[in-house]
């Protein structure tokens, strides 16, 4: 009996601090989501500011996570949402090792104190007593052993109920955090937040740094240059040389 009032000790506080944790949460939890994503509809920079002053709750961890990058890209944005949300719901699950154990140990306690029981009971018995009254001791003492076996199975049913009862709470928090993380996500995507830690001297619009060459307008004067060049002088098929004839200007006098 000593071991099952020590677990059922253990199972008291964290069932306890369990349901005000659980209270305490739910009461604030859709507030809070509701301001961020309101918030995050108008001005990255307020919806960062109410999720880190709800930081002391998981889910204000949760959003603030997230807006609180500097690098603006899509891929961490997500990466930060789901890192945080295995964390938090790691921290929701405290305790359940300790009641998963209970439920275990519980009622094997208390069928090792009702099988120690009937072994001190009926060593007492002898065989010149049995069918008198000496053994009524005997039944007595048979049915207080069986008492730490109700005890053991009150303690692990009772562990058992609120750690249900916390794995649908876990359950439903799964949920709330896969809704608000999709629909800030979605918000982010659709007008994602000026990054204010790009550095100006840096103009990410330009393409190239090269200057196109531009080509000079085809001119009188750049048309017949090549025409008044010196005669080209070469050679014929004779091997005399010969000089190669020029087109006429038109702006010449003499061909006008």
């Amino acid at each position: 009996m000593y071991p099952l009032l020590a677990l059922s000790v253990l199972t008291i506080s964290v069932v306890f601090e369990r349901l005000w944790f659980w209270l305490r949460m739910l009461n604030q939890e859709r507030q809070i989501v509701e301001r961020v994503l309101e918030a995050a509809r108008e001005n990255w920079g307020l919806a960062r500011d109410i999720a880190q002053r709800a930081t002391d709750q998981p889910i204000g961890r949760f959003l603030y996570a997230p807006l609180s990058l500097t690098k603006n890209d899509p891929e961490t944005f997500r990466l930060a949402l789901e890192a945080t949300a295995e964390d938090e719901l790691t921290g929701m699950r405290r305790g359940e090792k300790l009641l998963e154990a209970v439920i275990a140990l519980a009622p094997l306690l208390g069928l090792f104190g009702t099988v120690w029981g009937l072994i001190q009971s009926l060593r007492a018995i002898k065989i010149g007593d049995l069918g008198t009254e000496a053994t009524a001791g005997v039944t007595t003492g048979i049915g207080e052993s069986l008492i730490s076996t109700a005890a053991g199975l009150v303690v692990a049913i009772t562990s058992l109920v609120f750690y249900r009862l916390f794995q649908s709470f876990i359950f439903n928090q799964v949920q709330v955090f896969r809704k608000a993380g999709n629909e800030l996500e979605l918000l982010y995507r659709q007008s994602p937040p000026y990054d204010i830690n790009i550095d100006t001297n840096v103009d990410t619009n330009v393409v190239s740094t090269e200057t196109p060459t531009l080509l000079a307008p085809e001119t009188n004067s750049n048309r017949n240059s090549g025409r008044n060049s010196p005669r080209k002088r070469g050679k014929n098929r004779f091997g005399e040389p010969y000089e190669a004839p020029t087109e006429p200007n038109p702006t010449d006098s003499d061909n006008i």
